[in-house]
């Protein structure tokens, strides 16, 4: 059972799978600048993290985990929950239409089957000094706009001031602090120069991933990127809108005139015609639309469905395929997450006993068929997961910290936290007691009503934010054992609309939700997004509002990291960090996508480590869906 996080979108665009990277690595001729004649300047179609040379070079015919003959047709269709009503995604007006980003390009792209390298996609190279304080890139003539019109530098210049004065706070946190100038240098080449004072090892890539608009047409049709809009945005992606029927369903198709359609990074890839969403209500009328025959893909999220329920006649014909394919993804930090901004969550002796009440043992035997493991780290299955007591290297940058008040002695040589541990029964008694003494050490006593208050006579509530019917058997025990502990807790369920109004600044109306604790295989300025204490206050990354100094101060550490060892340990000591802090109650995952799927798809036998790639590198198999067809098993 899985769910997402309010806010999905991220810079750099496109590349969250893989993680962020920002060392470049040469790969072509140097030359010398005339405003550093001693500097080396690096041309390159690739960027690395730490100077690792990239999977692919130069001339790679296509990527190894494709099926570069692929046939392109037909469709691929989808579930999404609740409404919409809004195409652009770049706003926090109005619900954004489900993959509305699959419009749009950044001049760099990842792969799935590489950690901490970008490619070149808009742009045949890209130049930079060794110290990564500036960047040029080499922008292909060819790129267009799915009308036709070209890509230019001018469309770069504007899309970073339009982001910068209109974006989501998180983008405009991170250019508007570390992005110095932005100027073009002729139609197809661009600078980016950086800002003195900051690590500049991941600002490439992070400018490189910058969703590309067309300024020509966001200005004759007065868009607005506050606003939510009804208007399909213009890109330069492999799809563009087609239709919709607002709030149901929409189709995107697949832009025959594609300009990138060619090219080895893209070859194998987007081989549908269509890509449709169907929306529905609940996870309960999505599955019997599935049945139906309303939407052909589904990766099923929930275990109990999952174990219980795929037993149709269609499965039973064959003609839905039920498959466990390999993930090789670390866990997505599914959990429960506090609002840190409220007053009764400020101390950490009360996050850790409601945490304590949350029976995962129990949920996984009696809700989820033993199919999950639980998650401890916010790197969990990789890594970078804090395991034990701290490393010389960790504690190297974690003694300053302690010197200066920021954290207790303690963490320097207790082991990692861990996500408590409960038996076989619902309500486990040994976590009652633990928790119980928590909340009575931090002025939370148990009155005659049974309730827990604090000196000023304020009653302990805690309200669950709910917009997913499927959990609702996962909260309602957990609201069970914490009324046991004398607090006030209720689930409330809202709608996915009603759910993003009161999670998103700048109302962050809301006790606790489910959402991820959201990181990447080698993070950069992303950590600032979503734990950074300068968006607490109005971001919707950071949606619990954490504001630590310690954390600040180590995600500075990590993006200064300087080689794979150093970011190793310094991802560790954050994630050490982080968990000391209890900001969240962590949930499950597991190492398989559960899919299933009408048989008129193929895909490459070997998939990618890193993605399902079900809507890029799977394919339509004519032949299959005419059978089907025939069969009467899909309209």
């Amino acid at each position: 059972m899985g769910k997402s996080a309010v806010r999905t979108a991220s810079l750099p665009a496109g590349v969250e799978a893989i993680g962020a990277g920002a060392l470049i690595l040469a790969l072509a001729a140097a030359m010398a600048m005339p405003s550093h004649a001693e500097d080396k300047v690096i041309v390159s179609h690739a960027i690395t993290t730490f100077g690792d040379p990239p999977k692919y070079a130069a001339d790679f015919p296509h990527l190894d985990y494709v099926n570069p003959d692929a046939p392109k047709g037909g469709e691929i269709s989808f579930w999404a929950q609740g409404t919409f009503d809004s195409l652009n995604p770049y706003s926090y007006k109005g619900v954004p239409a489900a993959a509305s980003t699959v419009m749009h390009e950044s001049i760099l792209t990842g792969t799935a089957d590489e950690i901490g390298t970008s490619y070149c996609l808009m742009c045949t190279t890209m130049e930079y000094p060794e110290d990564r304080s500036w960047v040029i890139f080499n922008l292909r003539p060819e790129v267009t706009f799915s009308d036709g019109t070209p890509m230019t530098a001018e469309d770069v210049i504007f899309s970073y001031e339009t982001f910068l004065a209109k974006g989501l706070t998180d983008f405009r946190a991170i250019l508007g602090q570390q992005v110095e100038k932005v100027e073009a240098l002729d139609p197809h080449r661009v600078k980016f120069t950086f800002k003195a004072g900051f690590p500049t090892r991941d600002l490439p890539e992070t400018v490189g991933g910058l969703p590309i608009l067309s300024k020509k047409d966001y200005e004759a049709r007065n868009l607005n990127m506050e606003e939510s809009t009804l208007n399909p945005w213009l890109g330069t992606g492999a799809y563009m809108f087609e239709k919709m029927d607002t709030g149901r369903n929409i189709i995107y198709k697949r832009n025959p005139d594609y300009w990138a359609k060619d090219l080895p990074i893209t070859r194998g890839q987007y081989n549908f015609d269509r890509i449709r969403y169907e929306y529905f209500a609940d996870p309960n009328a999505a599955f019997e639309g599935f049945k139906a025959g309303t939407y052909t893909f589904r990766n099923e999220n929930s275990s109990k469905t999952w174990a219980t329920q795929y037993d149709f006649p269609a499965i039973k014909a064959g003609t839905v395929i039920k498959a466990e394919l390999p993930n090789g993804n670390k866990a997505n930090g599914q959990a429960f997450l506090f609002n840190l901004r409220r007053d009764k969550f400020q101390d950490p002796r009360v996050r850790e006993a409601i945490a304590l009440m949350f029976n995962f043992e129990w949920s996984n035997k009696t809700l989820f068929y033993d199919l999950y493991a639980r998650i401890n780290s916010i790197w969990e299955n990789s890594d970078l997961a804090a395991t034990g007591v701290p490393t010389d290297g960790e504690v190297a940058l974690l003694k300053p910290l302690v010197e200066k008040g920021l954290l207790p002695e303690s963490i320097l040589t207790e082991e990692a936290v861990m996500a408590p541990v409960s038996g076989d029964r619902q309500l486990d008694r040994g976590n009652l007691r633990k928790a119980s003494k928590l909340l009575d050490d931090a002025g939370w006593s148990v009155g005659s009503d049974g309730k827990r208050r604090n000196a000023k006579g304020e009653v302990l509530s805690v309200e669950f934010l709910n917009d997913s019917p499927a959990f609702e058997r996962v909260i309602n025990p957990y609201v069970e054992n914490l009324k046991a502990l004398g607090v006030e807790a209720r689930l409330t369920n809202v709608d996915p609309s009603q759910e993003e109004a009161r999670t998103q600044p700048p109302s962050f109306d809301f006790d606790m939700i489910t959402g991820n604790a959201r990181s990447s295989y080698i993070s950069g300025a992303d950590l600032m997004q979503v734990y950074g204490s300068a968006a607490a206050a109005n971001s919707g990354f950071n949606v619990m509002g954490m504001n630590s100094p310690a954390v600040d101060a180590l995600v500075q550490d990590v993006m200064a990291a300087g080689s794979m060892e150093a970011l190793t340990t310094s991802t560790k000591a954050l994630d050490r960090v982080l968990r000391w802090e209890r900001f969240w109650v962590p949930q499950w995952y597991k190492n398989t996508y559960t899919v299933a799927y009408y048989d008129q798809y193929g895909h490459p036998e070997k998939l990618p480590p890193y993605a399902l790639g079900e809507a890029s590198i799977w394919w339509f198999d004519a032949d299959k869906a005419a059978k089907l067809k025939a069969s009467g098993a899909l309209k």
